[in-house]
């Protein structure tokens, strides 16, 4: 049920979607949802949507696009109520398409109920087959979960909080999710925690985010981070939390890539500042990986912190050679390689004046596939630079993620597939290094605290079923032909 989009920019990894909830009778809770879900905007930019009670009817509006394009003051106007839950979505299961835009919403009886997932199950066709569902009829775990508690409601009359209480230890994979019906806004994280979610308050209220600045944009408090395995009810009585999950199922396992890129810089999780950690990041890479150079400088926006911290440990200035264009959107396809590399251009440009005649160190926060990082470094050549050290703020990534990051499967891999000397010819740089895992885990400066490193590691801390690691994870080469083409001819 894996689906991989084609972008423009597919030297990163991609996350799978954003989350917020608020309830607060007497808010415009659509209007802080709008600001919420643009706050988390970077989690996901296909489709956007908000569902909202006044508690008897469930409002529910979504659309593909960017939030700002799907929603307005006349279709927020059109959103009453006291409670609301939102979602931006990034497909990593189910295509692109507007069906499997969310909140997902269910109609059962006297219950209306809507959903928001950020994640990924691994066991879907497990749990459609026991649920009796036939192939093709669940659109996305998302869905499933949503026709789970359906079923749910039906068969047992229970309410919301029940039916997760039963549903919920089922699921198995990464899944921070965001449900309403007519009287609560509820959270949930799974046991291991994979993906972020927190809890805020407002003067009159509480709101639920996937990242603290979705908290600081409504002018909410943060409270904590929802621990792995917690579920939290909000209603008219407050707040009180439920415990799902066995305890044997818990372990503290966030992804470590949202230290690395995910998360924006002014979030905290675990404690700690994105910012300051990926400065830290920079740091360690210049205390290992030590170069004379000229400049250090950033492929935006993604190695701006880790240069700073490069150049600070390192002394050697720090300086901009690469301009983004802001206002380029992530698609852009191209039929030839002449014009793919013009979409490369159209997000990036050389400052000429920064760079020729120099030794640049170059630093990014990961390569997945290496192909735009190439064309970046092309430019970098182009516009004159004497050499180019490249510098990476996480180690090689060579394994795909099942737990919601998009990465496509292990043949797409470069790191996966190649030496890394092999990479830095590839790449066409002077030296390459990769920050080493433990440098990386102490550059969180989260102390004791669980990750999952599966895309660095092989370790997958929840199973992964046969259907979906095969042609993945059995893939140990990619295949003669196609590392030739890459090799020998890689435009």
């Amino acid at each position: 049920m894996r689906a991989v989009s084609s972008r423009d920019d597919a030297d990163s990894p991609k996350e799978a979607c954003g989350v917020f909830g608020v309830y607060a009778p007497g808010l415009p809770v659509a209007h802080l949802t709008y600001l919420g879900l643009y706050a988390l905007q970077h989690r996901g930019q296909e489709s956007a949507g908000m569902a909202v009670s006044d508690g008897d009817t469930v409002f529910v509006d979504k659309d593909m696009g960017l939030v700002s394009n799907v929603f307005n003051e006349r279709r927020l106007a059109a959103l009453p109520g006291n409670l609301a839950i939102g979602h931006t979505r990034y497909s990593t299961t189910g295509s692109s398409t507007w069906r499997n835009a969310q909140p997902v919403f269910r109609s059962v009886g006297e219950h209306q109920v809507a959903l928001g997932h950020n994640g990924n199950l691994v066991n879907t066709e497990a749990l459609a087959a026991e649920a009796g569902m036939l192939p093709g009829t669940v659109s996305s775990d998302s869905d499933l979960v949503a026709e789970l508690l359906e079923h749910e409601l039906q068969e047992r009359a229970a309410d919301l909080p029940a039916a997760l209480m039963t549903v919920l230890p089922r699921l198995e994979g990464a899944f921070s999710l965001v449900l309403l019906d007519g009287q609560r806004v509820i959270g949930v994280r799974d046991p291991n925690g994979f993906r972020p979610l927190c809890l805020g308050k407002l003067e009159t209220g509480w709101v639920l985010a996937s990242e603290t600045p979705a908290l600081d944009v409504v002018g909410a408090h943060m409270v904590r981070e929802l621990d792995p395995g917690e579920m939290v009810i909000i209603d008219a009585d407050g707040v009180r939390s439920m415990r799902p999950f066995p305890e044997a199922r818990i372990d503290p396992r966030l992804c470590l890539f949202e230290f690395v890129y995910f998360a924006r810089p002014d979030t905290r999780l675990y404690g700690q500042n994105m910012h300051v950690a990926r400065q830290r990041m920079g740091e360690m890479l210049a205390e290992q990986a030590p170069v004379e150079a000229d400049l250090v400088i950033p492929v935006p926006e993604g190695g701006i912190p880790g240069a700073q911290g490069f150049a600070r440990a390192s002394g050697i200035p720090y300086g901009d050679g690469l301009v983004r264009n802001r206002y380029i959107g992530r698609t852009f396809i191209a039929p030839t390689q002449e014009l793919r590399r013009n979409g490369v251009r159209m997000k990036l440009n050389p400052l000429r004046e920064n760079i020729a005649g120099n030794r640049l160190v170059v630093v990014e926060d990961s390569i997945v596939r290496g192909t735009t990082l190439r064309e970046t470094l092309r430019m970098l050549w182009e516009a004159g630079a004497a050499e180019i050290h490249l510098r990476i703020m996480s180690p090689p990534y060579r394994w795909p993620c099942f737990y919601g990051m998009d990465t496509g499967d292990r043949s797409e891999l470069l790191a996966a597939n190649l030496e890394i000397e092999e990479i830095r010819d590839y790449l066409g740089v002077n030296s390459l290094a990769y920050l080493t895992i433990d440098r990386l885990l102490d550059a969180t400066g989260a102390v004791n605290a669980g990750f999952c490193t599966a895309c660095l590691t092989n370790d997958y801390p929840v199973e992964v079923p046969v259907n979906l690691r095969k042609d993945v994870l059995e893939k140990n080469e990619m295949p003669a032909s196609d590392l030739e083409r890459l090799v020998l001819d890689p435009n």
